[in-house]
């Protein structure tokens, strides 16, 4: 049952209403024309309620005012099988846009002023098939929706559909982040973290997910370290794993946190390396949500932008990491007790770099892929031992940041070619471009595979 409130200025002379309504398969429209007899202006926008599979509303609501003096305003209500309505006639918190008489109908419909996507074709991302013999170009363009864009991005429809999924699944947990309670369950996990209440949430939220996708084998996450049988086939499916929020314990500050998860083919999550992962996102939700994709074989990574209306649209994409004095130095007790750390620190703030730190990896790594440059430390000492996991963690960005053209290193070697033996191993982690890698790799270990001669460590 779908309801439609019009205000009391319906009845002014000067403007006729039309509104119709149309049942999509997963989501209720109402749009709404208004049509000011004095000029050729038209006014169309639209409030959409929609109707996630994870059980959850995203409510949408518009008011517009004209020249100042007419202001007309929607309310949509909605009723589901569990009778719950969602309310009627919410005022907008924030100060409604104006709109200029000369504004016309064409600038607003490529608007995004009313959630219209806004196409732009500046940027796009080719892929090379080769298929007997016969070469063909996917051509993919900032504008994009998240299913046009993975649609092109690969062939595997089991893959679309999961990302789709995890997808939805992040648009919901970026809403509670956003309205939930941040306070302790009195629980810890089996690793010894404590819990959040959003913690736990976004980890049922994404296991629900993984399991409506019906292509998933085995899941686990920080929270449930062990593998869970998700229901979908080892053959064509897919296994898991996720930090459901990564810098939960910040989320009370307002900080930026996210969500980060691996792909990997069939039914392993151990004796498999970074690699063999056939994709990995994360969330990223702040100030704006974010959701940021690496799929193998695909070039670049990939960042899609959650709009009003609830959709993902493709808004960057990122192919080469460059030099920038930029650093987010992790794990700094380490500087007491690992010279080498200590040194490399000294070295950023003597070359003057520019301290971007939050505390969050999320943020701090997305920072390099959106900024194109920049370091992500955090390394390990006898007295302050590597904390960060392997396979929830520290794989899947390394395929986001190598994706986008940077590199990865333990010290040694990639991240992506380091043997995932137990759910629980863990890492010291450099993210960043060559040169920053290699500067850490000769700091820490006196020598760099990623070149040789002439020496750019903090101590040359």
């Amino acid at each position: 049952m779908l309801a439609l409130s019009l205000p009391s200025a319906a009845s002014d002379s000067s403007l006729r209403f039309r509104a119709n309504a149309e049942n999509l398969d997963s989501r209720r429209k109402v749009r709404v024309n208004a049509v000011r007899k004095h000029d050729s202006t038209i006014i169309s926008f639209s409030c959409i309620v929609r109707v996630f599979h994870l059980k959850e509303w995203t409510y949408h609501m518009y008011r517009i005012k004209v020249k100042k003096k007419l202001t007309m305003e929607t309310g949509i209500a909605c009723y589901t099988t569990r009778a719950a309505f969602l309310p009627t006639g919410i005022p907008f918190k924030h100060s409604p846009p104006s709109i200029s008489p000369s504004f016309g109908f064409k600038s607003l419909k490529s608007s995004s002023l009313f959630g219209e996507s806004l196409r732009v074709s500046s940027k796009s991302t080719h892929k090379v098939s080769k298929a007997k013999g016969v070469s063909h170009i996917t051509r993919c363009e900032i504008g994009d929706s998240l299913e046009e864009f993975l649609t092109k991005a690969t062939p595997d429809k089991g893959l679309i559909r999961l990302l789709m999924s995890m997808g939805e699944a992040l648009r919901t947990i970026s809403f509670k982040v956003k309205t939930a309670s941040c306070g302790g369950t009195q629980c810890v996990n089996s690793f010894g973290d404590e819990q959040l209440a959003v913690d736990l949430l976004a980890n049922k939220l994404l296991f629900e997910a993984l399991e409506y996708s019906h292509v998933c084998k085995y899941a686990c996450s920080e929270e449930n370290p062990e593998l869970l049988d998700m229901g979908g086939p080892v053959e064509g499916g897919f296994s898991v794993a996720f930090d459901p929020l990564d810098g939960s314990s910040i989320v009370d500050t307002n900080f930026t946190v996210g969500t980060i998860f691996g792909v990997w083919p069939g039914d392993k999550l151990t004796g498999v390396t970074g690699r063999d992962q056939v994709a990995a996102a994360m969330g990223v939700m702040g100030p704006r949500t974010t959701y940021v994709i690496a799929v193998k074989g695909f070039p670049g990574t990939h960042e899609f932008l959650l709009l009003d209306e609830g959709k993902w649209q493709h808004v960057k994409e990122t192919t080469e990491i460059g030099e920038g004095k930029l650093f987010s130095p992790g794990n700094l007790r380490a500087t007491a007790d690992n010279p080498n750390y200590d040194k490399l620190i000294n070295y950023y703030v003597t070359e003057k770099y520019t301290l971007r730190y939050t505390g969050g990896m999320v943020p701090d790594v997305n920072q390099i892929i959106v900024k194109e440059k920049g370091i992500f430390t955090n390394v390990a000492s006898p007295s302050a031992k590597a904390k960060l996991r392997l396979l929830f963690e520290v794989a899947p960005l390394g395929l986001l940041i190598e994706n986008a053209g940077g590199y990865s290193t333990d010290g040694q070697q990639s991240v992506l070619d380091k043997v995932i033996t137990n759910v629980d191993d863990r890492t010291q982690v450099a993210y960043g471009s060559k040169n920053e890698i290699i500067r850490v790799e000769e700091t820490l270990y006196g020598s760099s595979r990623l070149k040789g001669g002439v020496p750019v460590g903090a101590a040359a």
